[in-house]
């Protein structure tokens, strides 16, 4: 960062904390359009451009007031490294995206070359003046890469789930929190109507007592059975740093079927949908309860299917468990290979809400005639997730989604994700100290990362 944009940033966010009010950049910062001058943007690296980041970035780049300047991820160019295979991702492609949408700004000519690329993050930190990070990769990089961005002092945009394990996300937790940074999970369901009104309601009261709560999460995973080609262990493709790619993971030979985003379903990069789904799902009872800085207290009634013998998928195809708080509210959770996901809160007198990305139902349908009023809990309104990372950045308040929350709420996959994996079918859990009275439990809360990737 340029002194004069470091000066700007930091100014602005003690002015803003101070008032309280939203930041408005001064007329002497704005560059052509009313757009910040470059000197004052905030500069973005993207590190991963394999699925997700290929939408996140898309808000960033939309957004005019940062800029992004740099992307890393171990592959070059691959074609089946995008969503679903259809697209093409690597540094090579980010960087390509990055240019032809900045080439299109008045401000920047049509021949715009402003995005460098790094097969390393380590290295894009070392070289890049960055002020934020754009953290989309496999599970397994996320606890390494937000400790070494926190250490630099980076502004983080971090997806779900957060963490790999309960207690590197308490290691991310922690090292943000000292850093001072600004840091938003990609839990986008917080900057969503639907999610934000369901809680409300529950918060306020306006289905009484919970009796139950019921999430359905997706279940399985993609079928390569038919493509052997896939699954087999191949030479790896040119231009592929596969070696980084596993990074912290343990090794095993390169197979297709791992790309893309079907890495989720192996247990050394990520946790199946009990992570990927119960991530946002699990996320919005959090809030919904107001327990974003706790969680339950109990897991019973754990049954899982798991693969019988698998190189490449082995995390559950099927499952269920419930989890308890401590008011003796139990959460059942369930999966359905059909669903897109969706949570039932059950209140008393037959009065319900079921929200889904698509849509908020009440029973009966009286009660969406009822509003919050101005003497009640009012949550915290987004209005876009990017967008309120920046500007969170500017005024130094915190995000919608922070990482204590994210660190609470992939918690409870984790824990859950052990007991299937453990064959434990109930056991305690504390909140406050993270830990079990089950030994068993306590033993699986962390993993040994892989030389010379530890961390």
């Amino acid at each position: 960062m340029t002194p004069s944009r470091r000066h700007f940033l930091k100014d602005t966010i003690a002015a803003s904390a101070a008032l309280a009010f939203p930041t408005i950049i001064p007329a002497t910062a704005l560059g052509k359009g009313g757009r910040p001058a470059p000197s004052e943007r905030v500069t973005v690296g993207l590190m991963g451009f394999g699925t997700i980041a290929q939408f996140t970035s898309q808000n960033f780049l939309a957004d005019a007031r940062c800029q992004i300047v740099a992307v890393a991820d171990p592959v070059t160019e691959l074609s089946n490294y995008g969503y679903s295979g259809q697209w093409t991702g690597g540094r090579v492609p980010g960087k390509a995206m990055v240019e032809t949408f900045y080439s299109e700004r008045d401000d920047r000519g049509k021949d715009f070359k402003g995005c460098a690329i790094y097969e390393s993050h380590e290295e894009m930190l070392a070289k890049e003046d960055l002020d934020a990070l754009n953290i989309s990769t496999p599970d397994h990089w996320h606890a390494k890469m937000c400790l070494d961005g926190a250490a630099a002092g980076k502004h983080m945009y971090g997806q779900k789930p957060l963490s790999l394990t309960v207690k590197q996300g308490r290691r991310m937790a922690d090292a943000v929190k000292k850093a001072g940074i600004t840091w938003q999970t990609g839990s986008q369901q917080r900057s969503d109507v639907y999610f934000r009104t369901a809680c409300e309601f529950v918060r306020n009261g306006r289905l009484g007592k919970l009796q139950a709560i019921k999430i359905v999460l997706p279940g399985g995973h993609k079928d390569w059975s038919k493509q052997a080609e896939k699954v087999a262990p191949l030479p790896v493709p040119a231009g592929f740093n596969y070696d980084r790619w596993e990074g912290p993971a343990p090794h095993r030979d390169y197979r297709p079927a791992l790309l893309p985003l079907q890495w989720r379903h192996n247990y050394d990069y990520s946790g199946g949908m009990v992570t990927d789904f119960g991530a946002h799902h699990f996320d919005i009872v959090q809030w919904a309860l107001g327990m974003d800085e706790s969680g339950p207290v109990k897991f019973t009634d754990i049954k899982a299917t798991l693969p019988a013998s698998s190189e490449i998928y082995n995390t559950a195809t099927s499952f269920q468990f419930t989890y308890h708080y401590a008011d003796g509210t139990p959460v059942h959770v369930s999966d359905d290979r059909s669903s897109t996901g969706s949570i039932l809160f059950e209140g008393e007198d037959g009065k319900s809400i079921l929200v889904t990305r698509d849509a908020l139902t009440m029973t009966p349908n009286e009660l969406r005639r009822e509003k919050i009023q101005d003497d009640e809990i009012k949550l915290y309104e987004s209005r876009g997730h990017v967008r309120n990372f920046l500007d969170c950045i500017y005024s130094g308040e915190p995000t919608v989604a922070p990482i204590e929350a994210a660190h609470r709420t992939v918690s409870i996959a984790h824990l859950a994700n052990i007991g299937i994996r453990q064959g434990i079918s109930s056991f305690d859990w504390d909140p406050a100290k993270e830990q079990s009275s089950n030994a068993k439990i306590n033993a699986h809360l962390d993993r040994e990362a892989r030389e010379p990737y530890r961390f």
